[in-house]
């Protein structure tokens, strides 16, 4: 295979969306069932202190430049067979509703909720109603997230063995 532009961003997308796949099938698979069975305080603790720390350049850089780059790899690759082009398309627009837009819009809500309560000044009461908040939604999000990455990965490794 030659390297062009369009070879590079395609295969530089279906690398990050497959790294976002990783992280969202882990997450779900093992690190949320696993939280999930401590207290309301650790569980609400581990939480706040996981969405601190994966809120860092790379991760980022991963999750949003995936996108950017499956933009370019449709403005780059219009060479393809026009089924591959659509799987393409289709990857992409899963990848930005499934994961973008719920992240944006179910997941960081209840993670900035979660986010401005003071924990140690809360009541178990007030800690238990809190997670109950929380935690169902964003899990249900989240199970989207996961679904969408890996379906989106999928596509995409589809378009990029067919090339």
């Amino acid at each position: 295979m030659e390297i062009t532009l369009g070879n590079s961003s395609l295969c530089l997308t279906i690398l990050g969306v497959g790294l976002t796949a990783g992280i969202c099938f882990t997450w779900g698979n093992a690190v949320t069932p696993g939280i999930g069975q401590l207290s309301d305080i650790y569980y609400l603790e581990a939480f706040q202190k996981m969405n601190r720390s994966i809120e860092n350049p790379l991760f980022f850089m991963v999750f949003f430049g995936s996108f950017l780059l499956g933009i370019a790899a449709l403005l780059t690759n219009k060479s393809l067979e026009p089924v591959q082009y659509k799987l393409l398309m289709l990857g992409m627009a899963i990848y930005f509703v499934g994961i973008v837009l719920v992240t944006i819009f179910g997941n960081v809500p209840l993670n900035q909720v979660l986010e401005k309560t003071d924990l140690a000044a809360s009541t178990a009461e007030e800690l238990k109603t809190l997670r109950r908040q929380f935690e169902t939604p964003w899990n249900r999000f989240h199970l989207l997230r996961v679904l969408a990455s890996i379906v989106s990965f999928a596509l995409l490794t589809i378009v990029g063995i067919l090339k």
